[in-house]
């Protein structure tokens, strides 16, 4: 018998302290325009462990990653997580502020997290590989 997406326990995930500041500003910011994104991110937020910014292991997905990750068991597909404005779904640069962004955000390699499709579909996300960003795209 499967366990249905819906049932899963939420992965504990880990953010920098500067950038739980930063995203936090950033879902005040869309809140009236996205406020499902906006509450969602919240909720991330409020529920990752911080730790100083330079203490976060290479290892968890944060803003300028490029992570490798498999939707519902599938082919793994290689994104970098960035900010809305830097956003280039051509170029491989998906937004925080998309479904997308907001699960995998946190995440260490291994884990999973469910993404809820804007067309009402829950995707399970599995974090296979993350490559920390350079220091210019940390920004």
């Amino acid at each position: 018998m499967s366990i249905s997406v819906k049932k899963r326990r939420k992965p504990a995930i880990t953010m920098g302290i500067e950038a739980n500041r930063r995203l936090s500003n950033l879902a005040m910011a869309i809140e009236e325009r996205m406020p499902e994104i906006a509450d969602a991110l919240l909720q991330e937020l409020d529920r990752a462990r911080l730790v100083p910014d330079a203490k976060l292991p290479d290892k968890v997905v944060r803003l300028g990653s490029t992570v490798e990750f498999a939707t519902n068991g599938d082919q793994p597909r290689r994104i970098t997580l960035v900010m809305p404005a830097e956003a280039d779904i051509a170029q491989g640069r998906i937004s925080i502020a998309t479904p997308i962004g907001v699960a995998l955000i946190g995440l260490s390699e291994g884990q999973s997290m469910t993404a809820h499709a804007r067309d009402g579909r829950e995707n399970l996300l599995t974090v296979m590989k993350v490559s920390a960003p350079q220091p210019a795209e940390a920004g």
